[in-house]
């Protein structure tokens, strides 16, 4: 009895003592999340910082700006004062990118308030011809993003009426696979060169590949696209649209503000901490207005 009792006993404390180690653990985690969590949105504030002072100096946007250079891996214990840095602190390391989200196919042009811009569709089907993809998808989005755009209000308030599901409004790359057609496969080729933005957009000619010039311009081929960035990259950026429409091999070939420009009022923010045992990574999208800058959305990883 008195073996049976102390085992007893013993299981109890070996029970107890493996729920508050969990409990510990737990909090513990829930510590590094707020703490990563926090370091990021400093960084986000930080890539404000950094664009809301680019437009102060500069009317364009080219990849020799502060804002392209990319911050490596750094130790956050750099930035504190000797001795005073906890042991999160001295484990935890900070990186990250600033990228030109107009540097890519703004896939928001297909579609405004419920109707289909044919020029744009064309725009985007050369471009899945490039990724050599079926040119097809490009009307199948258009006619998804018309459809969820047509009286939203009027299809939320009265379901009842409905044949069937709802239209999905397309907002993000991902959402594509909503369209019939679309595989992982595809966004997989095509998630560097489209995007969803609040607006229509142009194109940055400073940053764009060349796929997605190719695409944005109707008459500009691949290979000749490819010269233009490799020209741009190499030799000088272009300063105004008129620059770059005299660079183009074919002097016959017209641009819009609609379709390019020279700078940009979205930017893509990628950052990642890494603390203890942990890591986060989170991807926003930053609207930039003369001087000004807004949070669109941010997502975590």
């Amino acid at each position: 009895m008195a073996l049976l009792l102390t085992t007893l006993a013993i299981t109890i404390v070996a029970s107890l003592f493996w729920q508050q180690q969990v409990q510990v653990r737990s909090i513990e985690n829930q510590r590094l999340q707020l703490q990563k969590q926090w370091i990021l949105r400093g960084a986000l504030d930080w890539a404000g910082l950094i664009l809301r002072e680019d437009a102060k100096h500069s009317d364009t946007d080219t990849l020799d700006e502060p804002w392209a250079v990319p911050l490596a891996e750094t130790r956050l214990d750099q930035y504190v004062e000797n001795g005073r840095a906890d042991a999160d602190t001295a484990d935890a390391t900070l990186s990250g990118s600033i990228s030109d989200a107009q540097a890519r196919y703004n896939l928001t042009n297909l579609c405004t308030n419920g109707t289909i811009n044919p020029a744009e569709v064309a725009a985007f089907e050369r471009m899945l011809n490039n990724a050599h993809l079926d040119p097809a998808l490009a009307q199948a989005t258009a006619v998804e993003m018309a459809a969820a755009q047509k009286n939203p209000a009027a299809n939320a308030a009265n379901p009842d009426n409905q044949s069937g599901p709802l239209p999905m409004n397309l907002t993000q790359v991902d959402d594509l696979l909503a369209v019939p057609g679309f595989t992982p496969e595809i966004l997989d080729k095509l998630k560097n060169f489209v995007i969803f933005l609040p607006r229509a957009t142009p194109v940055n000619v400073n940053t764009a590949p060349a796929e997605v010039l190719a695409a944005r311009i109707k008459g500009l081929s691949l290979s000749d696209a490819a010269l233009l960035v490799e020209n741009r990259n190499n030799i000088a950026s272009f300063n105004d649209r008129a620059g770059f429409a005299q660079q183009l091999p074919d002097k016959s070939i017209l641009v819009s503000d609609n379709e390019v420009s020279v700078s940009t009022n979205y930017f893509l923010v990628n950052g990642k901490v890494r603390m203890s045992r942990a890591g986060l990574e989170v991807q926003a999208l930053i609207e930039r207005n003369v001087t000004d800058t807004k949070l669109i959305w941010i997502r975590e990883h």
